[in-house]
């Protein structure tokens, strides 16, 4: 029901995402930058998504198209699937451990985008993955599902946890608001009647 198919051929990229927001945290996910798949694994196992994301992009230059391109995709996606956002609860938060990193992620659907992003990443890489991709990520990610999305870092110091503490968590923020709550089932949550 809340599904939705997004494709992106572009000459730096080749992208068909799904996704259902009612599914069960399913995924298949190849993107052709290791880490990043990770990261989507995560995401859509702890947002309880079903997500499938192929990708064929041009990481023989580097991973910055394939990571900005999938988060513009996943965006358009979660807006497509939301349609009219009637009946979800819009607003969805936690704070998340991982291990010594603790996260928080708070979002709000409210068809405006903005990223308040408080990550510090302490190294350049982890692995062969740029760090800095990861805002870049989030940043394509909220510009195209309309939402706002804060991601801040209370603690830690290991750049993998911290990363992942940030995928892990904006997975179960975004379960939680994009939910139908059953007492508002027909209505959207904005007195201006539309998000």
């Amino acid at each position: 029901m809340r599904k939705a198919e997004i494709k992106r051929d572009t000459a730096e990229t080749k992208i068909i995402l799904k996704i259902d927001l009612d599914g069960r945290g399913n995924s298949k996910i190849s993107t052709g930058v290791g880490f990043l798949d990770h990261m989507l694994t995560l995401f859509a196992k702890h947002g309880h998504f079903d997500l499938e994301i192929s990708c064929v992009g041009d990481t023989q230059v580097d991973d910055h198209h394939t990571t900005e391109d999938i988060g513009i995709c996943l965006g358009k996606a979660f807006a497509k699937a939301l349609g009219d956002k009637a009946g979800i609860y819009r607003y969805g938060d936690i704070t998340l451990p991982m291990d010594e990193a603790l996260i928080l992620a708070a979002v709000d659907i409210s068809g405006r985008s903005y990223l308040g992003y408080a990550l510090e990443i302490p190294t350049e890489k982890v692995g062969s993955f740029d760090t800095d991709l990861v805002e870049e990520f989030w940043t394509a990610f909220t510009s195209n599902a309309g939402l706002d999305l804060h991601l801040r870092q209370l603690a830690g110091k290991n750049s993998h946890h911290i990363i992942e503490g940030a995928f892990k968590a904006a997975g179960r923020a975004l379960r939680k608001a994009v939910a139908i709550d059953p007492d508002f089932a027909d209505e959207v949550p904005s007195t201006k009647g539309v998000l």
